[in-house]
């Protein structure tokens, strides 16, 4: 058989597959969270979320709005070097995002039930 028709059966083959998924897992919640961040940043979005009296004091203070975390922890970096990830009961992790012009950072407290959002920094205006 020639190239030229190992490669168009190859091709029909692999689009009709793409289609296949498509259609399988086009409508349904799925996600592809491999690396060690994305899982830990939609382990703590899954999570009830609660604040610190400092934190809130912090978002008012700053007038920034609680639903900055939100945002964060969708494409926010954890810190893996300062953050106690097995620290018993509740890791401990240290999650960097931008809002607007600035880039906090947030402690939060990750339970097995609840997300405690402990402390929040400016680090650059």
């Amino acid at each position: 058989m020639k190239f030229i028709y190992r490669l168009a059966y190859f091709s029909l083959g692999l689009i009709m597959g793409i289609i296949i998924l498509i259609f399988f897992l086009g409508g349904k919640k799925t996600s592809c969270d491999y690396s060690p961040n994305a899982r830990t940043l939609k382990n703590i979005r899954n999570k009830e979320r609660s604040f610190s009296a400092e934190t809130i004091q912090f978002f008012e203070a700053n007038k920034i709005d609680t639903s900055s975390v939100t945002a964060i922890l969708d494409d926010g970096n954890v810190d893996f070097g300062k953050s106690k990830a097995r620290q018993e009961p509740c890791g401990i992790y240290f999650i960097t995002g931008e809002i607007e012009t600035r880039t906090l950072e947030l402690q939060i407290e990750n339970c097995e039930k609840t997300a405690t959002v402990q402390k929040v920094e400016i680090l650059k205006k």
